[in-house]
């Protein structure tokens, strides 16, 4: 097991009988995932893809990676959502948060289609000057606002530079296995294109193709990512509380909602966590914030943020509780250098490593939380490796569903995030929704 759950430090906030009297809840939540019964089933397929991933794709991810490592040295990943958070934080997390500034053997790495920000657009532009390009464009429909638009400036961008025959040898399509507008613009143009799982939403898809292609091109050992996230699958099957930390974390979190803490917040102690917690934080949020439900997902890189959100998590409103995952060895070792002159008075600390200097930030951190009325949930990670963080994927994907089921929401829709690409469509003038731009007009008029 690469994940373990220590509860001390919830402990005080959560009695044995709480638990006992969300057991049965939780056990009815596992008999509907794996019976296929609940609410969302038709978007269960990645709780089995460690496993039953399509092996001669997989293969395609791999000799297409390997493809792009030789060709380009800038490669752009199209995407918002789950179509690039999941790729990103695994890059970042493995790698480094500075991975374009590394020096090594793979290309830069750059993710477009996340907004709709001319100036971003325009930067991403300058820095594939001069430089030979790849780009894998990731949706489902083709359709989505904000990548098909970096799609439309990218190809040109390509086309221009190398010509349509060429362009297209640099073009990589992951969207849906036979439907879509994107599929069949990929198919006449004749890129090559990776599928997105009808059963996996884009939240639960880093694992699949979407994310695995721009992992690979990163240097990445997919086989050992799949390979954590097979073992968190074995692993995590048991509805027994006792032995199934990802199903006593998700019963945790809900036991704390049902208590009066509304927010819960994802702490790192590595700024390579970073993108893993909005990864985290969208799989949370979207899955749950249903309804009028469901915890604030939020996230903190400590010590960083102890020096600026740290007062309010201290002393703020007693509303929240902290999940830490703690990563015990990062693979990196740095001593604190010897001052013979002692300037800051930090000689104490001379020949130490500054992973123990950091965990003891944390263990002070918990302590003075705790004590301060803020529950602590953690998360004890072996280490920085793909087996390790894949597991890690799968437990808080699994705990997810059983979160979801045991909030009484569907945890694989997203009904309200129509809503604003409604409004986008009526107020850019989108032909069909001629009556909502009037009406919003009007609004922006004042009447």
């Amino acid at each position: 097991m690469s994940l373990h759950l220590n509860d001390t430090y919830v402990a005080p906030f959560v009695a044995a009988r709480e638990l006992d009297a969300i057991r049965p809840q939780v056990e009815a939540a596992h008999t509907l995932l794996h019976g296929k019964n609940g609410p969302g089933n038709a978007f269960l397929g990645w709780l089995d893809l460690p496993r039953d991933y399509d092996k001669a794709e997989y293969a395609r991810i791999k000799a297409a990676a390997a493809r792009i490592q030789k060709s380009c040295a800038v490669f752009i990943v199209i995407g918002i959502g789950g179509s690039y958070l999941g790729a990103r934080a695994v890059v970042e997390f493995l790698k480094s948060p500075l991975y374009n500034n590394l020096k090594k053997s793979t290309p830069d790495i750059y993710f477009s289609g996340c907004n709709i920000s001319a100036t971003n657009i325009q930067e991403l532009l300058d820095l594939c000057e001069g430089r030979d390009v790849c780009i894998n464009v990731i949706s489902k429909s083709g359709t989505t606002t904000e990548p098909a638009v970096a799609f439309r400036v990218f190809r040109g961008m390509l086309e221009k530079k190398y010509g349509k025959e060429e362009a297209k040898k640099r073009i990589f399509v992951t969207t849906d296995r036979a439907r879509g507008t994107l599929k069949h613009f990929a198919d006449e143009a004749g890129y090559e294109t990776f599928v997105v799982p009808d059963d996996v939403g884009g939240r639960f898809s880093v694992l699949s193709a979407v994310g695995l292609l721009p992992i690979a091109v990163s240097g990445v050992d997919i086989d050992e990512l799949m390979a954590g996230a097979n073992d968190a699958r074995e692993a995590l099957a048991d509805p027994d509380l006792e032995k199934n930390d990802c199903y006593r974390y998700a019963a945790l979190r809900n036991i704390l909602l049902r208590k009066g803490k509304t927010t819960e917040i994802l702490v790192g102690y590595e700024p390579f966590m970073q993108m893993f917690c909005e990864w985290w934080k969208q799989l949370y949020g979207e899955s749950e914030g249903k309804d009028h439900k469901g915890l604030y997902p939020s996230s903190v890189i400590f010590s960083t943020d102890l020096h600026s959100l740290g007062q309010y998590i201290q002393d703020g409103m007693r509303t929240m509780f902290e999940t830490v995952v703690a990563v015990r060895e990062t693979g990196v070792h740095v001593p604190v250098p010897e001052d013979p002159a002692n300037i800051d008075g930090l000689n104490f600390l001379a020949g130490k490593d500054l992973n123990y200097v950091n965990d003891m930030a944390k263990q002070g951190t918990l302590f003075a939380h705790v004590d301060g009325g803020v529950p602590n949930v953690l998360l004890e990670l072996d280490d920085r490796t793909p087996r390790s963080l894949g597991y890690m994927i799968y437990f808080f994907e699994k705990a997810c569903a059983i979160s979801g089921y045991l909030l009484g929401v569907n945890p694989f829709d997203q009904p309200g995030v129509e809503a604003y690409k409604k409004n986008m469509f009526a107020l850019l003038g989108k032909p069909g929704y001629e009556k909502e731009k009037a009406a919003l007009e009007a609004r922006l008029a004042g009447n």
